[in-house]
């Protein structure tokens, strides 16, 4: 049998919730495989139309960067090898990893409820972990999820779903939204700084591509 040493090793996106504070990982969330397609939105922080003239060049801020993707999952594999797990409770737990993404904990909940029932008038809203969207090296982003919805295409007898597929929409989070001091604000100074070097390594044309020799 042929072993092809230098195969590429393909990565695999995914999600990583950190500490904010401390930037002690939480849960790592591997994506089973990679999305076909990743959609990305860059919503332009200008000054608007009607606005002073001196401003019609003037940014605001970073864009308003929004992503959208489908990830499949397939108990298949696990099934055929009698996987304790998914021959239990299907792709339960992997469904439940990314949906409690977007839920407050039991706890904070019942906390919550416990304070108010003593007349506490003022609730801090919950913080969840700073969540990071990490699709290779060069994409490190903090995000907030936006969207979230599930098809579940095929159960088990139990009625466990066995293959679904997940649809997600995030919004990157920029020094706009936590400020530079921010563990999550500085992941984004990186990420646009990262995204500069790349522009410089892209060759510029020439004005004869376009048609004019000159401006």
């Amino acid at each position: 049998m042929n072993t092809f040493h230098n195969s590429p090793k393909f990565l695999k996106g995914g999600i990583v919730l950190i500490d904010p504070e401390s930037g002690v990982v939480r849960r790592i969330i591997a994506l089973q495989y990679n999305p076909d397609t990743l959609s990305r939105t860059l919503q332009v922080k200008g000054i608007g139309e009607g606005g002073d003239r001196s401003q019609a060049l003037r940014l605001k801020g970073p864009p308003v960067e929004t992503l959208k993707l489908d990830a499949e999952i397939d108990a298949t594999d696990q099934l055929e090898i009698a996987d304790g797990t998914a021959t239990e409770v299907g792709l339960h737990p992997q469904l439940a990893a990314l949906e409690i993404l977007v839920y407050p904990t039991s706890s904070r909940l019942q906390s919550n409820n416990s304070l108010a029932a003593v007349g506490t008038l003022e609730i801090a809203p919950m913080e969840s972990p700073l969540t990071l969207f990490i699709w290779s090296k060069n994409r490190i982003l903090p995000v907030r999820i936006t969207d979230f919805s599930v098809t579940e295409e095929a159960f088990d007898p139990a009625l466990n779903p066995i293959r679904a597929k997940v649809s997600l929409g995030m919004r990157v989070v920029s020094v706009d939204d936590l400020g530079f001091s921010h563990r999550g604000g500085d992941l984004f100074m990186t990420y646009l700084r990262n995204k500069e070097q790349l522009a410089s390594r892209s060759k510029g044309g020439a004005l004869s591509a376009l048609g004019i020799t000159g401006i």
